[in-house]
């Protein structure tokens, strides 16, 4: 057994009522680490092609990583994967909170969930005790009022993953909810579970989990907490977390406006940290082991609504506050609540609503569409109820719930340009006609429009915010380098915000699993997983290339047309330079698709043999 890891896989099919375990095989660890890692390698292995994602031979998994729950700066991060009902590829999305430490110390490093229910369950994981129960009483009711209820049956101790109604309904931007605030949001991983009938995940464990190096992992435990604890940004992280990031969004012209026509928001110290902090935040709150406590608790109170939420951060105030123009920051509070409760990703929420009220907007959606609404910008009434018409998929709702793109297909008549995704994923909050390395960088996630593989706005501040020239480099880079992060079991904020470099964790890794693997080693298996993701697409999707990997229109038809990048636009020329470039680089065809060579060469020749 390699130390670090739970050493078990345990296994639930739903159609059969069974539950087995199996060893976690080493040369899964040795060569794919953990969590992302696992649950690629997991999918492209087992999976059938073609399978309709929300079936009966869909698979959800959940995964660890052998850094999650160690004492290690916010060592609280979890993978939750699937093939993506919203997408047809590669699904994926990561969570903090308390669960992956939770579920180690049961013993466990992943969790596959496969067949179908005939009637809503909950899953109960206590150590070696795991049970299926009825979850009919609970069936409609909203993620964080189930988890409530789950907290108050079973004991506070329990770590619970929940979907709303949303996933019931298999809403396909569904989310999942954990810890009364943190989602794996993107994908529509929630309407898997949905499709299955599982309202909850429910995991205690009591056991130790064992480490190679004690003294050593302390040692450099230490390190990477002073790192933190020095650092002169620490404080302001504590106070405001990613509400921070607003006010320097707007101000570099990145801060996504009334459906990504504008980088500026004219509202946005309205929705500053500060003003946030001044009007809705009651306590920090952190994820397991994390000093840096970006989550804020929130109470929101304005006319005849009252709520406790977890939020909003960055994204969610740039995709439900400025690319949907509500400027009180107590209503985009509000709209956080409501995508909670009823298990909405608030990125593709908020894309998917200012998409609709542009259409509205050009006469491409009527009043009829919508059950007598008049959407409009800056109306809080507007978002409150398209929300709570997706989640339920009542009027419009219906066709919004299956994402922005097929809404678009659906709609015609223009549309598409308006829908702000790739690869039918909706962007998130940076606007990017003069940011080209994270316009490529949402190009080329390997889920669609994400930044969490690659944030590189601050590379096109720091190198030309209108050239193609060499972006396609420092994109690969962290493409391998943030995902590692995901894959190891930890966040990447100690080490974008508090300066802790990536030798520490690779050191960490040594220490807790005695693998001798350097830094270098470690971004190969990252590059690995991440040309395998790609596979998974290729295999997935007919037709997958190139055409995938190209933004709407927007960016090249529309300049930008007020703030600080006023005028700003993207021609199609560079955007195809970047990709050229991009591909080269990668090792992979004109066409966006990997060689033989390059997958021979990472370790993944079998994946050419069927």
């Amino acid at each position: 057994m390699i130390p670090g890891y739970g050493s078990k896989v345990l296994r639930i099919n739903l159609s059969e009522n069974k539950v087995t375990t199996e060893h976690t095989p080493e040369d899964l660890i040795k060569n794919y680490l953990g969590a992302r890692g696992f649950i690629i390698h997991t999918l492209y292995k087992e999976l059938k092609q073609g399978i309709d994602p929300l079936g009966p031979d869909a698979k959800f998994i959940m995964a660890t990583g052998p850094l999650s729950g160690m004492f290690l700066p916010s060592s609280g991060k979890f993978q939750s994967g699937g093939k993506s009902p919203l997408t047809g590829g590669y699904g994926e999305a990561n969570c903090g909170g308390h669960m992956p430490a939770e579920l180690k110390m049961a013993g466990y490093d992943m969790i596959i969930i496969e067949g179908q229910s005939s009637k809503p369950c909950y899953i109960v994981v206590d150590d070696d005790d795991v049970r299926l129960e009825d979850a009919g009483a609970l069936w409609t009711k909203g993620s964080l009022t189930t988890e409530k209820l789950l907290k108050e049956q079973l004991g506070e101790d329990f770590q619970i993953a929940t979907i709303g109604p949303a996933g019931e309904k298999l809403v396909k931007i569904a989310c999942i909810s954990h810890d009364f605030g943190r989602q794996a949001g993107r994908t529509g991983l929630g309407a898997i579970l949905g499709s299955k009938k599982v309202k909850a995940i429910c995991v205690r464990g009591s056991k130790s989990i064992p480490v190679h190096d004690v003294n050593g992992l302390i040692k450099v435990a230490r390190r990477m907490y002073e790192k933190c604890f020095t650092n002169p940004a620490f404080e302001l992280w504590q106070n405001y977390g990613t509400g921070s990031v607003t006010v320097w969004a707007n101000r570099i012209g990145a801060f996504p406006t009334r459906n990504f026509r504008s980088g500026y928001f004219e509202l946005f110290t309205n929705l500053s940290g500060v003003n946030m902090r001044k009007q809705v935040v009651v306590i920090n709150k952190a994820c397991f082991a994390c000093a840096m406590c970006c989550g804020k608790y929130s109470h929101t109170q304005k006319g005849d609504y009252d709520a406790y939420v977890e939020g909003p951060e960055y994204e969610t105030t740039a995709m439900i506050g400025g690319n949907c123009a509500l400027g009180d920051i107590r209503d985009v509070a509000y709209a956080n609540y409501l995508c909670d409760e009823y298990g909405i990703d608030t990125i593709s929420g908020g894309s998917i609503i200012a998409f609709a009220i542009e259409c509205f907007e050009r006469g491409i959606i009527t009043e009829k569409d919508t059950g007598g609404i008049k959407l409009k910008f800056g109306d809080p009434q507007s978002v409150f109820a398209l929300i709570r018409k997706i989640a339920l998929k009542e009027d419009i709702g219906n066709l919004l719930a299956e994402g922005s793109k097929k809404a678009a297909q659906e709609l015609n008549r223009g549309a598409m340009k308006f829908a702000m995704q790739v690869k039918g994923l909706e962007q998130s909050g940076y606007e990017s006609r003069r940011a080209p390395a994270m316009l490529l960088s949402y190009m080329t996630s390997d889920i669609g429009a994400h930044h969490r593989p690659s944030w590189a706005v601050t590379h096109d501040l720091a190198t030309g915010r209108d050239t193609p020239v060499g972006k396609a480099a420092k994109v690969i880079e962290l493409q391998h380098t943030r995902p590692l992060f995901d894959t190891l079991g930890v966040c990447r904020l100690p080490w974008i915000e508090m300066g802790v470099p990536v030798s520490d964790y690779a050191e960490a890794f040594r220490m807790i699993t005695g693998i001798d693997y350097t830094e270098d080693d470690l971004y190969h298996i990252s590059e690995r997983i991440w040309n395998l993701t790609r596979m998974f697409w290729v295999r997935e999707v007919p037709g997958f290339g190139r055409e995938y990997d190209l933004p709407p229109a927007r960016v090249w038809e529309d300049r930008i047309p007020d703030g600080p990048t006023k005028g700003g636009i993207f021609e199609r020329e560079k955007v195809e330079a970047m990709l050229d470039e991009y591909y080269e680089l990668r090792g992979w065809t004109k066409d966006g698709i990997p060689t033989e060579e390059k997958l021979r060469e990472l370790g993944l020749g079998w994946v050419l043999e069927g």
